[in-house]
């Protein structure tokens, strides 16, 4: 019960991710404002498009407009009550509410990981078994594994929120850090954090590890069936579809586990928020540009939609 009750004594924490640079929060603020936007505009855009054109309702499609809405979700995590608590001279959230962002960062940064590898797997089917791609990638198949994808994220997250429930921080309540995540809050527990620990560390193997392996493993495959191709214009075309799929896929997980699985001592707060920023704030902006926006598919769908938007707006003018 004593640490329950060391617990309830803090009924909200301070960032202090920005307090090292007061004039610069304005200048924060529009930059971040900027990012939210572009990233809500574009991902509503391509699952839009995604939804409303046949032409893009194959499997690939079908997981980016689930890697769209994912993006969507996981922004909305967090950018929010940044841009709030850029607005505030005392950036703060409540504990409630710091324990459910936790829940669903995590939730969505797991399913991000298992999304990446079932869109590998994807790839590898289209490339390497053309033939079987139907049957292989079929709905009875790819449905079921987004769905895994989200619960796999879900039942992660679900235990690392319980176990820093149990985590007493006495009077600490100063989070070096922009939002809740489960590192900058052990930092800061006066209880004691070795499950937790060793929670991150076995979650990193089977949550970011091994979904990295399955891209690995599934890359290698590409690769080798990309170089038995004879025609050099071939082979090109068919690794420029996957080239942004394979550098977004090192940089995310690259970044994921600088965030979960750094040293003891940790980085600096300003490193710290950049390593943030590349992982969980940055790529839902870069996302639709890298895999979409770039591909001609969405690009004559959205054209087609823009062309049907100008011929209505043509026969409204007129009557």
């Amino acid at each position: 019960m004593e640490g329950v009750n060391q617990t309830l004594q803090v009924i909200e924490f301070l960032f202090l991710g920005f307090s090292g640079m007061p004039r610069g929060q304005p200048f924060f603020f529009l930059l971040f404002l900027a990012i939210y936007l572009i990233t809500l505009v574009a991902n509503s855009m391509i699952f839009i498009l995604i939804q409303l054109d046949s032409r893009l309702h194959s499997p690939m499609y079908y997981f980016l407009s689930h890697l769209s809405c994912l993006d969507i979700c996981y922004s909305s995590v967090t950018l929010p009550t940044i841009l709030v608590n850029l607005l505030r001279q005392q950036p703060t959230i409540s504990y409630n509410e710091c324990m459910a962002q936790m829940f669903f960062l995590m939730s969505f940064a797991g399913t991000e990981s298992a999304l990446l590898a079932v869109m590998a797997y994807d790839r590898y089917a289209a490339i390497c078994e053309p033939l079987h791609y139907t049957q292989l990638m079929g709905r009875k198949v790819r449905v079921p594994l987004a769905m895994a994808s989200w619960v796999w994220g879900m039942i992660d997250s679900a235990i690392h929120t319980a176990l820093a429930t149990d985590l007493a921080f006495c009077a600490a309540n100063k989070i070096h850090h922009i939002f809740c995540d489960v590192p900058p809050l052990l930092k800061i527990a006066c209880s004691d954090t070795y499950t937790n620990e060793m929670a991150l560390h076995i979650a990193s193997v089977f949550v970011g590890l091994s979904p990295f392996l399955l891209v690995v493993i599934s890359y290698v495959y590409i690769l080798s069936t990309i170089l038995k191709i004879r025609s050099s214009t071939g082979r090109r075309k068919t690794f420029s579809t996957c080239a942004a799929h394979l550098i977004t896929v090192i940089v995310y997980f690259g970044m994921i586990n600088l965030n979960y699985n750094r040293p003891s001592a940790g980085y600096s707060l300003g490193v710290d928020t950049l390593i943030s920023m590349l992982y969980c704030i940055v790529p839902p902006m870069l996302n639709p540009l890298i895999y979409s926006f770039r591909n001609k598919e969405v690009k004559g769908a959205l054209q087609k939609l823009l062309s049907i938007q100008e011929k209505d707006d043509a026969f409204l003018g007129k009557h």
